[in-house]
């Protein structure tokens, strides 16, 4: 099997989890009791676990060189983990299994990221068009989880994430087995360096400022599209056109990529979330949302792929993996983290008013990455 399909399995796979806990996991921790403040905290807590726990494992895979043997025994700990929530009740209990679940599963994406950018340089492959088979996978998996999971007994929800997490597990032991090589002092490079570079600095902060953007759209727009009547299709249709767009850009980019440089694809996502967030905080209408959903091609889809793209530029080889999980743990960790934990007071003080605070939020990305191409 080529590397380009394997690798292309396990986000695939990857993506089956995404697809069924992101736009429908708040759905599943309300059957649990939880109110919308403390849904909030237990997805802040996804976050925030990356902050400890990404960095350590980064720092293990750079010294070490391999890369699947640590993404088996993650997924083996998230799969474990995840079908706890079965006989979990309660806030704290809950939290605790969250944790646990979220420290594993949220580690293997930069570490797949890792590989899979490694991979594409030694092999001259497409990061965009590996990378497009998660979000086609989402796709299928949102849209057939809005047919088949909002009205149905709220504990299907968390047995199709367990199934997602076999496939995963499965995916990952024909996952390439590539290792880095240490140059002759036989440590890898340090990250200090790196981290010290205004321009690194510039470019998280502006990421972080898109991803944050995302948070209410993530942690309750399924909740807000429901309470607005909106059918369980319509909501599922939404999430998958979004998707729809991304790989469209993933499968399409790389020319535009190359001839714009990362940089723009970054600016571009702050532009579109001005755009997108708006029109979410004005009106539930499902046609004027359909409308607008494409534009997360850009919030986030022209964002990833410039991230990959900049850190793949920045960083050598074997620092790869630290590079990924600090990227990781900033922006999909402590920066959305916070945000998000807010997010659910946010949202039950203001509810779809919400959106233009992300909508301010992405208008910040957006200066952010203008001031980047300045200092670059």
């Amino acid at each position: 099997m080529r590397p380009r399909l394997r690798l292309s399995l396990f986000y695939a796979a990857l993506f089956t989890v995404i697809g069924v806990q992101l736009p429908f996991w708040p759905l599943y921790l309300s059957s649990k009791g939880m109110t919308a403040a403390e849904i909030g905290v237990l997805l802040a807590s996804g976050y925030f676990v990356k902050i400890l726990t990404n960095p350590v494992v980064g720092h293990i895979v750079d010294h070490r060189g391999e890369r699947r043997r640590p993404m088996q025994i993650l997924a083996v700990i998230s799969l474990a983990a995840t079908a706890l929530f079965a006989v979990t009740g309660g806030f704290v209990p809950l939290l605790t299994v969250t944790l646990v679940s979220a420290a594993a599963f949220t580690a293997m994406m930069p570490l797949g990221d890792s590989l899979t950018m490694l991979t594409a340089i030694d092999q001259r492959l497409d990061y965009g068009r590996i990378r497009l088979w998660g979000s086609l996978s989402f796709i299928a998996v949102s849209g057939l989880a809005g047919l088949l999971l909002v009205d149905a007994p709220r504990p299907a929800i968390l047995w199709a994430a367990v199934a997602g997490q076999m496939l995963t597990l499965a995916a990952i032991a024909k996952l390439p087995d590539i290792r880095t090589v240490h140059s002759a002092a036989g440590s890898p490079a340090a990250l200090r360096p790196l981290l010290a570079k205004r321009s690194f600095q510039l470019f998280l902060a502006a990421t972080s400022c898109t991803q944050v953007s995302h948070m209410i759209y993530y942690g309750f727009a399924t909740l807000h599209w429901r309470q607005a009547g909106m059918s369980g299709a319509a909501i599922g249709a939404l999430w998958a056109e979004g998707v729809i767009a991304e790989v469209l850009l993933f499968a399409f980019g790389a020319r535009l990529l190359a001839r714009c440089g990362p940089i723009w694809f970054i600016a571009a996502g702050g532009m579109a979330g001005v755009i997108r967030w708006t029109i979410l905080a004005l009106t539930t209408d499902p046609w004027v949302l359909a409308s607008v959903q494409f534009l997360h091609a850009f919030t986030f889809g022209a964002n990833h792929l410039g991230a990959m793209h900049f850190i793949s530029r920045a960083a050598p080889p074997t620092l790869s993996a630290r590079a990924q999980s600090l990227y990781s743990s900033v922006t999909a960790g402590i920066v959305p983290g916070l945000a998000m934990l807010f997010a659910g007071k946010l949202y039950q003080g203001m509810g779809g008013g919400s959106f233009l605070i992300m909508s301010a939020v992405s208008a910040g990305a957006l200066g952010l990455s203008l001031l980047l191409l300045k200092q670059r």
